[in-house]
């Protein structure tokens, strides 16, 4: 009888790594892609997305039929806790003058200082506008935006609409010249 419920437990054991395998095989690129829309560095977005699987693969709760949206979701602001660490050690850095690079041109200058505008405005607005906007920004349908945030599919656009337009005003109102 012992060997019927090791045998039992071994299939499930090993149902289970194949769900995680086939799961991870299916989600992987498009979670480290996400991630590196959010935090801009590919290599260090792999990492992030190894750790978002792991985390999954650790939870049993997340491992439902919604594991998608788990996924999408922990990613989002997996990214997000990301940007805010190394806004925080850029700010460090700065304080104590360790780093200093050569110039960039202009043109590059100007365009990363944009992105940490976004940036800001991301980290300083409600966390589910922020997660839309990010989530949207990389091509995710309305569907898949219901799904990864728990929102119902008809309010989406409603909230997505909020999103940006709260968006644009903390923009406007820490960055327009006056």
């Amino acid at each position: 009888m012992d060997a019927v419920r090791e045998a039992a437990v071994e299939m499930k054991s090993n149902e289970a790594r194949c769900d995680i395998e086939t799961i991870f095989q299916a989600q992987y690129r498009r979670i480290a892609r996400l991630i590196a829309g959010v935090i801009r560095d590919p290599a260090r977005a792999e990492e992030l997305a190894v750790e978002v699987f792991l985390k999954w693969s650790r939870n049993p709760e997340a491992q439902g039929k919604n594991a998608e949206g788990w996924l999408y979701r922990v990613a989002v602001r997996t990214g997000r806790n990301e940007l805010r660490r190394k806004t925080r050690r850029s700010r460090y850095e700065s304080l104590f003058d360790f780093v200093r690079g050569t110039p960039t041109p202009e043109e590059l200058l100007s365009a990363r200082e944009e992105q940490q505008r976004v940036d800001v405005v991301l980290s300083v607005i409600e966390p589910r506008q922020a997660e839309l906007l990010l989530l949207r920004s990389q091509g995710f349908t309305y569907d898949e935006l219901a799904s990864a945030l728990e929102l119902n599919s008809g309010s989406v656009g409603t909230f997505l609409s909020r999103a940006q337009q709260t968006f644009r005003k903390e923009y406007i109102k820490r960055y327009e010249k006056r």
